[in-house]
């Protein structure tokens, strides 16, 4: 390690021992895997001596002609020579993939690890930079793109499970697009990509958007784009957020190729709302409003509690149909107001409780419209029951949207809000 960063070498020598060095990882156990992060966190960070002493310096140099100059010796200070190694891991061809590569198998080591913290940070740090959004290119990815390519969406695909190279074949269709994110020293590997439908309404069902058996609509006379899976490829890369640019991105491409598509929007997956109402479900219980408990009580006979009688009819969802309509009905109406509840929850940091609400409306969508019995797949049904929701990509309103959301407010429509409104006294 010390080799490679030798300040007497050229960067291409230094390259070079870096590949040798990684060469020698790659062949590694998981124990001396452990040794090689330990000591890059351990033995290669800042000189903290020297860097008090260039702190010290900076402060006394305020006000005068040395101010500027004192203020480059101290950043420089602070400067690790970790960072420098991981520079010259960089030099290599593979060498940018060697570390997306490291630290996601760093960053499963970190509860067990915490030493390795500093070192998953400075990679975070330098791969937020190789990755910045000014150095990936979109590209389209189609049918005829290299089998190499469609292996990996198969692979990476986060969302909706991609069954058989005849599924993939239909999602590759006229009337539907795949973008993803590409790296010039990564060729052939989407760091990211988004799956998009070309429709005319805003779907409320998962099945017409992937179904293999659909007909193809006329992509010429499509109004909605509808992005219903983005999938990240990289575990190295999480932290870096680079899926808002990409979907402005598609959104550019799409109106400049399709100038009748009018509304952009999502239909995503509400991933942690069965496990929240699980914990949530007695507190929640005591705010419904007293006529739908009373509807309740005319609808369902049975001796259980109403929470019980609640929660056996959901577990049910998928499995058996309903002994009457109304019961479906029922359940509908609290799942929906339940849900939009939780979609309205943030943490201490105003951010979305829901991960995937939590991507969106930072970006500045807002919740449009809830839909129910929208994914039966397995996933979808231990996910949420089925429930699925539309992001509106309004692109005159993101900045607003993004703006209300820092101050505590979440933005969404007429129809969300009337659910709140409508569920809790």
């Amino acid at each position: 390690m010390q080799a490679v960063i030798d300040p007497s070498i050229s960067e291409i020598e230094g390259g070079r021992r870096a590949e040798q060095l990684a060469a020698i990882y790659e062949s590694s156990t998981r124990e001396r895997k452990l040794d090689f992060w330990r000591l890059m966190s351990e033995q290669f960070g800042i000189d903290k001596t020297k860097a008090e002493l260039e702190r010290l310096r900076y402060e006394a140099s305020l006000g005068t002609g040395d101010e500027l100059a004192a203020e480059v010796r101290y950043r420089r200070s602070t400067v690790s020579p970790r960072r420098r190694l991981l520079q010259r891991f960089a030099n290599f061809q593979q060498g940018l993939q060697f570390l997306i590569e490291m630290r996601a198998e760093v960053q499963l080591a970190l509860k067990s690890e915490k030493q390795l913290a500093a070192l998953d940070l400075e990679l975070e740090y330098m791969l937020s930079t190789w990755c910045d959004i000014s150095f990936l290119e979109l590209h389209a990815i189609n049918w005829d793109s290299p089998a190499s390519l469609i292996e990996r969406l198969i692979k990476y695909e986060a969302v909706h499970d991609i069954k058989s190279w005849s599924d993939v074949k239909k999602r590759l269709e006229s009337d539907r697009r795949c973008y993803g994110f590409f790296h010039p020293r990564m060729p052939g590997i989407p760091l990211i990509f988004i799956e998009v439908a070309l429709m005319n309404a805003i779907p409320s069902s998962i099945t017409p958007v992937i179904d293999e058996e659909r007909s193809l609509q006329d992509q010429r006379s499509a109004t909605v784009a509808v992005f219903y899976s983005i999938s990240n490829t990289q575990p190295g890369l999480r932290g870096i957020p680079f899926g808002d640019s990409l979907i402005k991105r598609v959104v550019e491409e799409l109106s400049h190729d399709f100038p009748r598509l009018k509304t952009f929007v999502t239909l995503s997956p509400i991933p942690s709302y069965r496990q929240w109402l699980g914990r949530h479900l007695d507190e929640l219980w005591g705010k419904i409003d007293v006529k739908l408990l009373k509807r309740f009580d005319e609808v369902l006979k049975s001796g259980d509690s109403r929470k019980d009688q609640f929660l056996r009819l959901s577990e049910n969802l998928g499995q058996s149909s309903f002994n009457t309509s109304q019961e479906a009905v029922l359940l509908e109406g609290l799942h929906l107001r339940f849900a939009a509840y939780y979609l309205n929850q943030l943490d201490e940091a105003l951010q979305p409780l829901d991960p995937v609400a939590r991507f969106h409306l930072g970006n500045g969508a807002r919740i449009e419209r809830l839909n129910w019995y929208s994914d039966l797949s397995t996933k979808g049904m231990k996910q949420s029951y089925g429930l699925m929701v539309n992001y509106l990509y309004d692109l005159k309103r993101l900045d607003r949207a993004r703006s209300a959301l820092s101050k505590g407010k979440v933005v969404q429509s007429a129809v969300i809000e009337n659910l709140l409104r409508n569920s809790w006294p």
